[in-house]
């Protein structure tokens, strides 16, 4: 089984313009709304392709009613915190390149008891041998080691997990030891002070973090693929150019697709750029089914050339689903 922690889930809604032009009234040529935050879109990536999990998650207020719809509507198993605040709504404006400009509200604030009950109800559900994915930012009133907490938990219960999250959240959930960490170049950049130009900055990068206490970093680069690096191993992997309608939840789709195959080694990279190619193919933060096309389309490296500078994204396109 899998479990995905989402402490600060969203209702996203996507408006589609023509272009952003910053201080300019825009007229959306389409719109739509969709279940989200960083672990919910990981289980409606998994159950999409029909693979068993489950999404803990805090609801409140007549947003988290709606959210609570729209996932029964994808058919995602799920678990229910209730609690007093409302579901944060994001807003998210996208182009017709792909380019996405996103906007994350702050969400509510979780009581310490509110915040007991999500824990339990997450530990309630781990057994020996689980993946827990435990993504996107923390809601107020929940302190940055949160994380590092919930992951002890899970060792506890004999369970692996993986952390998708940035900033001090994901520094102090280092110490922990997750079994897998999954950031793109931006949150790498910001936990190691620096900017990363080339492949061997970011295996540098990666490798901090693994002396911090991960066991695995797998890395997104966007238009460059992702880097999955392993105490010993250092391995690159690309999809074949694909017509980019949407990078919103591509991070997620990733790391769902890399745990989907067991979370370790060349096979799972595959997967997992399989599952992120497919991602970005469409609009809004939806997986579709993976085919042997997509697995396909995806290449390998073992000795990927470290001196490959990266390609950097414009000032309007970002990466992230919190």
């Amino acid at each position: 089984m899998i479990i995905t922690l989402t402490p600060n889930p969203s209702i996203d809604r996507t408006l589609e313009i023509p272009a952003l032009v910053p201080g300019h009234v825009h007229r959306a040529t389409g719109e739509h709304q969709e279940p989200s935050g960083k672990g919910v879109n990981v289980s409606r990536a998994l159950t999409s392709n029909s693979v068993a999990n489950v999404a803990i998650l805090p609801l409140g207020g007549a947003e988290g009613e709606q959210l609570r719809s729209l996932l029964a509507a994808e058919g995602v198993n799920f678990d229910v915190v209730a609690i007093r605040g409302s579901v944060r709504v994001n807003i998210s404006l996208t182009e017709p390149d792909g380019h996405a400009t996103k906007i994350n509200a702050v969400g509510p604030q979780l009581s310490p008891a509110e915040l007991d009950a999500l824990t339990q109800a997450l530990i309630d559900r781990v057994q020996p041998g689980d993946w827990v994915v435990a993504s996107g930012s923390l809601p107020r009133g929940v302190g940055d080691s949160y994380y590092a907490h919930v992951c002890q938990l899970v060792h506890r219960a004999g369970a692996r997990f993986a952390l998708d999250s940035s900033g001090p959240s994901l520094a102090q959930g280092l110490p922990a030891e997750p079994d897998v960490v999954k950031p793109n170049i931006e949150e790498l950049e910001g936990l190691v002070g620096h900017h990363l130009d080339t492949l061997h900055d970011v295996v540098n990068a990666a490798r901090e973090l693994l002396e911090g206490g991960a066991s695995t970093a797998l890395v997104s680069m966007g238009p460059d693929g992702a880097l999955l690096v392993c105490p010993a191993t250092v391995v690159k992997g690309f999809a074949l150019a694909v017509n980019a309608r949407s990078t919103i939840g591509a991070g997620d789709a990733l790391l769902a697709g890399f745990i989907a195959a067991g979370g370790d080694g060349q096979k799972a990279l595959r997967e997992a750029l399989a599952w992120g190619t497919a991602a970005v193919s469409v609009e809004g933060s939806h997986v579709p089914v993976i085919t042997d096309h997509d697995r396909a389309a995806v290449r390998i490296d073992t000795d990927p050339d470290r001196s490959q500078r990266l390609h950097r994204p414009t000032a309007s396109t970002t990466r992230r689903s919190a």
